[in-house]
């Protein structure tokens, strides 16, 4: 069974525990840059300055991928327990997933307008999947 045949339950969760799993993508890369300046272990976030720029990019895709994924949780959570199962919801939660996915890796390739593009494309799937579950559970849905 492919992804696109599973249920929108399914999807939902899914996506959700890839989303949680691309929050931790980035910080491999910041582990290489912070091999190649040396690694203090007793004082890690005093060499941020030290580190390479990727790895520095890699740091703030990290951190924003925490920010996008508690949006995108409550939003797929909440799709979930509105009982979506709609094609839009499912697709929102899955190019959601992947925009993230190219979101990192443009910001540590250094490429802002490409990163920015998939920040607003993730941005529009999180807005979506709001929606439709506002519609579902009220009357002027």
């Amino acid at each position: 069974m492919g992804i696109l045949q599973l249920p929108t339950e399914a999807i939902l969760i899914d996506a959700i525990f890839v989303a949680f799993l691309l929050v931790y993508l980035p910080f491999f890369v910041v582990g290489y840059g912070r091999l190649q300046v040396g690694y203090d272990m007793s004082a890690p976030r005093a060499m941020f300055d030290k580190l390479p720029p990727f790895a520095q990019r890699a740091t703030w895709a990290h951190q924003n991928s925490f920010e996008a994924f508690m949006l995108f949780s409550a939003a797929a959570l909440s799709a979930y327990v509105t009982g979506q199962d709609s094609q839009l919801a499912s697709a929102s939660a899955m190019i959601f997933v992947v925009a993230r996915l190219f979101y990192s890796v443009f910001y540590i390739l250094n490429i802002p307008l490409a990163r920015s593009l998939m920040f607003a494309v993730g941005s529009t799937c999180i807005s979506v999947l709001f929606i439709l579950s506002l519609l579902t559970v009220n009357p002027w849905g």
